[in-house]
């Protein structure tokens, strides 16, 4: 009998969490940080996982009116617009090996949230050579089209550039210059602060690597370099 709890114990344990996760205990803002967190044993940052699975249906939540930032009327006239390329156009919940629930671009990259952000007021504290190293999800409407994500936690905030950011529950939404593949996660747990986030806009730690480094960003096109993909670099975002 004991031997069979103990089993049982071992196949509830989702993905590879670490010891004594449980989903409850993680809400949205008041997630604990990361190093509070045990890392799961022998976790990789998303080495090349698979999507498993179809778009969850019920990998939703209800929105926080006050949680999304949207610019002030007459503000419009001035945001930047940009390029189709450059635009998010579809967000979509999608399962994949290990780490389970995830939101993914058009083009299935895994998105990201930021511990150093807020999401109430939503505010992104990325810029700069951060914004290199995690490009934001840039909008020019603000409704992309979801699939198994609930479109009332979709806004956007305003950057600091003039630029529209797609939220998710009031996160700003990032992706990761180091995943190469779509599917991948390697920006899991880089610094401490950086996540993968769920369809209902909280942190995944489902599967919680050790802390990393992130990726150094591109190199100066004037010099015709290209990205790097080597991680451990001082870089603190």
């Amino acid at each position: 009998m004991v031997v069979g709890a103990a089993l049982a114990a071992v196949v509830a344990l989702p993905g590879c969490a670490p010891a004594g996760y449980d989903a409850a205990d993680y809400g949205n803002a008041a997630e604990p940080a990361s190093n509070e967190v045990a890392a799961s044993p022998g976790a990789t940052a998303g080495a090349d996982p698979e999507a498993t699975g179809q778009a969850d249906p019920e990998a939703t939540g209800e929105a926080d009116p006050e949680s999304t930032t949207e610019a002030a009327p007459g503000d419009e006239a001035n945001t930047p617009e940009i390029s189709e390329e450059l635009a998010t156009t579809q967000l979509t919940a999608q399962k994949v090996a290990k780490m389970g629930e995830t939101v993914q671009d058009e083009d299935g990259f895994v998105l990201y949230r930021f511990d150093a952000d807020s999401d109430d007021p939503a505010k992104s504290n990325c810029n700069g050579e951060c914004a290199e190293i995690w490009p934001p999800v840039l909008t020019n409407d603000g409704e992309p089209a979801v699939d198994g994500v609930d479109e009332s936690l979709v806004g956007t905030v305003t950057r600091a550039d003039g630029t529209k950011q797609l939220t998710l529950k009031g996160w700003p939404l990032y992706r990761y210059i180091g995943d190469k593949k779509p599917g991948q996660w390697k920006g899991q747990n880089v610094s401490g602060k950086w996540f993968v986030i769920t369809p209902k806009g909280t942190k995944n730690l489902t599967c919680l690597p050790k802390i990393s480094k992130p990726v150094a960003p591109p190199a100066d096109s004037e010099a015709g370099g290209e990205e790097s993909s080597d991680s451990g670099s001082d870089f603190s975002y």
